[in-house]
């Protein structure tokens, strides 16, 4: 029977990598996973020090349109998502973060599945959060844009928005997760892909 670190290590090795600075990000997050690292946050923000998140990221496919939050303790615009529990597979995760913060259930995209599409390794930033490195898998969702739904957690956001890939990508990175205009890229060029088929 498979242990939690052999089911993680499997979903992480699944991701394709879309840059050389993935396949970098890929490899040091299994190596991680492989070892004798904790891979749960168990003491917030930051013990231990590094630790597994879920984003997951709302895309509403008619209008190739995705959904980002304003984080309050970062400061930052950022995809909702949570770290990871005890005994909890990154889909999961994704399953009761999205309830939790926006009043939802997750519904993965056909073309995608429950799997992550991307892969990263942050240093965390704002002046409210202590630093600390989150090892993050970059879910998409399926939420279109009219569901009535969407309830934003109030103590986690401040507001959030709708973007396409062309207004996302002009705007600068540093307002974003600094991983956030390559996962973007990744997402348009595998909808197209999926479209072409």
């Amino acid at each position: 029977m498979s242990t939690d670190r052999e089911k993680i290590a499997r979903v992480v090795a699944s991701i394709e990598p879309a840059d050389a600075l993935e396949v970098e990000h890929q490899g040091a997050v299994l190596d991680w996973v492989n070892s004798d690292a904790e891979l749960y946050r168990l003491v917030p923000p930051d013990l231990p020090p590094m630790h597994l998140v879920s984003y997951f990221v709302p895309f509403h496919d008619t209008t190739a349109s995705l959904l980002l939050t304003e984080h309050r303790k970062s400061g930052l615009i950022l995809p909702p998502g949570g770290h990871r529990e005890v005994g909890e597979m990154p889909w999961q995760t994704v399953q009761r973060e999205c309830v939790e913060e926006l009043g939802i259930s997750a519904a993965a995209l056909p073309w995608l599945g429950t799997e992550p599409l991307f892969v990263t390794i942050t240093e965390t930033q704002g002046t409210a959060v202590r630093q600390h490195t989150d090892v993050s898998l970059w879910h998409v969702i399926e939420v279109a844009c009219t569901d009535r739904r969407l309830r934003l957690e109030p103590g986690e956001f401040d507001g959030a928005r709708w973007l396409s890939f062309d207004e996302l990508l002009s705007e600068p990175v540093e307002r974003f997760d600094p991983h956030m205009h390559r996962f973007a890229q990744k997402l348009r060029s595998r909808r197209g892909s999926s479209l072409r088929r």
